[in-house]
């Protein structure tokens, strides 16, 4: 079947139609499941609470090259399968989505031999950056409790507006690391503080705050929960802090997977890609336990803005790029 059966742009088209902002569908999944239908996938829609999912597999043996988030086939039999995992989950809680039909797979006894997941990894160039590996995250939601007062009488209040600032500032003022061999320095932001006073006069009896941690494989979840809390009873009070990992950090090393999907972009680009750990989290965190994973994708520089758009010369050397990964790959597996 001819790959020009699906044109690239007219797909990215539709696609951009359809309003499906986490957890809304409206027909996005619908859209590639009927141009997948055409080439000969066997389509699975799965629905997991509220999110929409897809699931299609054009082969049935193996190794099962699995793509997360791109529409593209090959146009030669090939000896092995290709799958897509699409999901409507992972810029949301990320909860029904991948990892659900990743359990889902587990539970047909199908396995998925090595996956290209499309995110936008690209920094400035098409070709120039591939993710091996994503920093975890951590978010802490801090209340700290004091008691109400007047400005003019402190000894009889608790300020929590001092008391959370010293807190934030024995995290945001250490050092969590200097880096690893294959990522950067974690980081430390705080998002938000809120205290809701509008009286110059009266001491607050309660603040919040929420910060992010960006971690690299120097800590564990729960070694930085331990030290976040360490730091925090430093400073004392009554305060109440919720920790949410929204994954652990992850490195996937190089190896033929990396390599095929660097000549790949080399033949087509003539650019040597970075392996990078940079950037926030993707659905490969969950995929990275099943089996070797990369990253690869369009430049993504207006990404989550206002306009957010791609070259479509772009989106046809991508296309190139992932065709010529295909057939690296399969030949290599022949």
């Amino acid at each position: 079947m001819s790959r020009a059966a699906i044109e690239p742009a007219t797909l990215a088209a539709a696609l951009i139609q359809r309003p499906s902002v986490t957890p809304n569908d409206e027909g996005a999944i619908e859209i590639v499941a009927a141009a997948l239908e055409k080439l000969g996938f066997d389509c699975h829609r799965l629905r997991f609470g509220d999110i929409h999912n897809l699931y299609a597999r054009r082969g049935t043996s193996r190794p099962n090259l699995c793509f997360a988030g791109h529409t593209d086939v090959r146009e030669r039999d090939f000896g092995g399968s290709i799958s897509l995992l699409i999901t409507g989950d992972e810029e949301g809680d990320a909860v029904n989505g991948t990892r659900r039909v990743l359990d889902w797979l587990k539970e047909r006894g199908e396995a998925i031999d090595a996956c290209l997941v499309g995110e936008p990894t690209s920094a400035v160039q098409l070709g120039d950056m591939i993710k091996i590996g994503r920093r975890g995250s951590m978010t802490g939601r801090l209340m700290v409790n004091g008691v109400q007062g007047h400005t003019a009488y402190p000894h009889l209040a608790d300020n929590a507006a001092h008391r959370i600032v010293a807190m934030l500032y024995a995290l945001t003022g250490a050092e969590l690391d200097r880096g690893s061999e294959h990522f950067q320095p974690s980081s430390l932001q705080v998002s938000t503080i809120d205290i809701g006073n509008p009286a110059s006069n009266v001491i607050p009896p309660a603040a919040r705050a929420v910060f992010n941690i960006r971690f690299n494989d120097c800590w564990t979840g729960a070694k930085l929960e331990h030290w976040v809390r360490e730091r925090l009873d430093e400073i004392g009070g009554r305060y109440s802090l919720d920790i949410a990992i929204g994954g652990e950090s992850f490195l996937v090393a190089p190896g033929t997977l990396t390599d095929l999907l660097a000549e790949a972009i080399r033949r087509v680009t003539g650019r040597t890609p970075e392996l990078s750990t940079t950037g926030g989290t993707s659905d490969a965190r969950f995929i990275q336990a099943h089996c070797p994973v990369a990253e690869f994708g369009l430049v993504g520089q207006t990404m989550h803005k206002v306009d957010e758009r791609v070259e479509l010369s772009d989106l046809a050397a991508l296309t190139a790029i992932y065709h010529t990964f295909l057939e690296l790959f399969f030949d290599h597996h022949s």
